[in-house]
């Protein structure tokens, strides 16, 4: 299992709903909604403290 890094949700890496390649990582969501937020501004998620729920 993987966490999402933009809601913190635990995602099974073969179900996820999107993922994203970034500084060669693979990142797995739960939502597409995770993936755009994510590719918009990367850092800000992979910076503890810094996600912010999406999905409830």
């Amino acid at each position: 299992m993987a966490k999402d890094p933009v809601c913190g949700m635990e995602v099974d890496e073969k179900r996820a709903a999107a993922t994203s390649t970034y500084k060669e990582n693979t990142y797995y969501f739960c939502a597409k909604g995770c993936k755009i937020a994510f590719d918009k501004e990367p850092e800000k998620y992979l910076n503890p403290g810094k996600g912010r729920s999406c999905c409830g």
